[in-house]
């Protein structure tokens, strides 16, 4: 089938290829992987029923996670995430499958681990080759979003002109409506006209976007107004673009729409499937690297005389302080003349007490913190209450970063932003953590850390 053919079959169809390739993956990478595990095709009945059931998680769980809405527009990155997060959420009910039941044998262990590699692989490349051919449909002018723009101010032309840039989103402007002129784009009347185009182009329009400041409230309306006989979509543009947001959506508040400029993507629901990533996470941890924290705290008993831990009070979601862990590594009266910032390499250790900070081994116990619901495993990293105090004046959205807890690494962290380096970078990479938040980057930001290591000249 031509990309031709195929783009020009209507939209319902597009989503049932989609639905149907997406399953479609699940056996194929299962029989797959099998083939190379085993040596066969032949599955036990176990693993069958494995399968059986992913495909049927897979036909609830990818529309409630809103892997089928539209993605015109928006970037293949972000569909794509969207795709690894709902692969991860069905292999997650298998893995608990294969724990709370008698299967969890050694090689089916290792079958599920390659099964999940391969499926979500499947996944990303059948969606990948979709985008793909929708997008080349789109620059050649085929499967268009037809729009008309209503407004003649610098948000008008700067819309259409992103509009024009972007082809691979498949938009296509018709015209504008308003009093002044924009070069090089066709002016279809006055703002008291669009009715009247509008009845006459019905079917050649899909899409009516506003393009107004939110201070044009009264022309606003006025236009609203207008299009009340309209059936194609109407949508604003308010040219909210400069400000910082964060979670920026719409959302109604006791039956008033509200836009949302800064909220926490830890709230509902994924704050307690945080929660539960965490706790599960830092006790398998705690329980794993138990043997080396007792090793570190006999050689920091032996090192220098003093306590074990070292405790100081940092700041972490909302603004609440709490009293954070480590492995002792300076000598107890270090501070005693008051806490500097930064400048890390310069404060007096012993040589075990270099080694482990070098290493970031001190921060290990910072892993109890997050089985006590002061911090998490990823997210920005805190810092001490009067650094907040000072810093929150000085850094434009320092605060922002409370949003979420306080975390052991994080996406600045390996970005290399950690330590005594620039702290605006540092803030730039939390807040685009927090905008962007999922439990697939917390598991990507965990793996980039094992697989940078720990030792890093900047660590403090």
């Amino acid at each position: 089938m031509s990309s031709k053919q195929f783009v020009s079959e209507p939209r319902i169809r597009l989503v049932l290829l989609h639905r149907f390739s997406d399953i479609m993956v699940i056996p194929v990478s299962a029989m797959l992987t099998h083939g190379l595990i085993y040596k066969t095709w032949a599955m036990d009945s176990f693993l069958a029923l494995s399968v059986a059931m992913s495909m049927v998680i897979a036909l609830w769980l990818y529309p409630a996670i809103g892997l089928y809405r539209a993605w015109r527009g928006e970037s293949t990155g972000k569909e794509l995430l969207n795709a690894s997060q709902a692969w991860t959420f069905n292999f997650l009910i298998l893995a608990f499958l294969l724990y709370f039941t008698e299967n969890a044998d050694a090689t089916r262990i290792e079958y599920f681990s390659v099964w999940f590699f391969a499926g979500l692989s499947g996944l990303l490349l059948v969606r990948s080759c979709v985008r793909a051919v929708l997008n080349r449909a789109r620059r050649s002018g085929r499967n268009q979003t037809h729009v008309v723009i209503v407004g003649d101010n610098g948000l008008a032309t700067s819309t259409i002109n992103t509009v024009r840039d972007a082809e691979w989103a498949g938009y296509k402007v018709r015209g504008y409506f308003g009093e002044g002129v924009i070069q090089g784009e066709k002016r279809l009347g006055g703002f008291h006209e669009i009715d009247k185009y509008l009845e006459k182009a019905k079917d050649r329009v899909d899409q009516v976007w506003i393009a107004m400041p939110l201070s044009k409230e009264k022309e606003i309306n006025q236009i609203l107004e207008e299009l009340r006989f309209a059936t194609q979509d109407v949508r604003l543009i308010p040219g909210i673009e400069g400000f910082r947001l964060i979670n920026n959506s719409v959302t109604q508040v006791a039956d008033m729409p509200v836009i949302n400029l800064q909220v926490s993507p830890m709230s509902g629901m994924n704050r307690l499937i945080k929660a539960i990533e965490d706790r599960t996470l830092a006790a398998f941890i705690l329980l794993g690297i138990s043997p080396i924290m007792i090793a570190l705290a006999i050689g920091v008993k032996l090192s220098s005389p003093g306590p074990i831990f070292y405790r100081q009070e940092r700041v972490s979601r909302s603004g609440k302080p709490f009293m954070m862990y480590k492995f002792r590594s300076m000598p107890v009266d270090t501070e005693k003349n008051g806490v500097q910032w930064g400048n890390a390499g310069a404060k007096a250790t012993n040589k075990f007490g270099q080694f482990i900070r070098r290493t970031s081994l001190d921060e290990l116990p910072q892993f109890l913190n997050v089985l006590f619901g002061d911090m998490s495993i990823v997210g920005p990293r805190p810092e001490r209450t009067q650094f907040v105090n000072e810093f929150k004046h000085d850094i434009d959205g320092y605060m922002q970063k409370h949003m979420v807890k306080a975390g052991i690494t994080g996406w600045a962290q390996v970005n290399g932003w950690r330590g005594d380096t620039d702290l605006s970078k540092r803030i730039e990479c939390d807040l685009y953590y927090i905008n962007n938040w999922s439990i697939w980057m917390d598991l990507k930001i965990m793996f980039m850390t094992f697989l940078k290591g720990f030792v890093n000249k900047n660590a403090k």
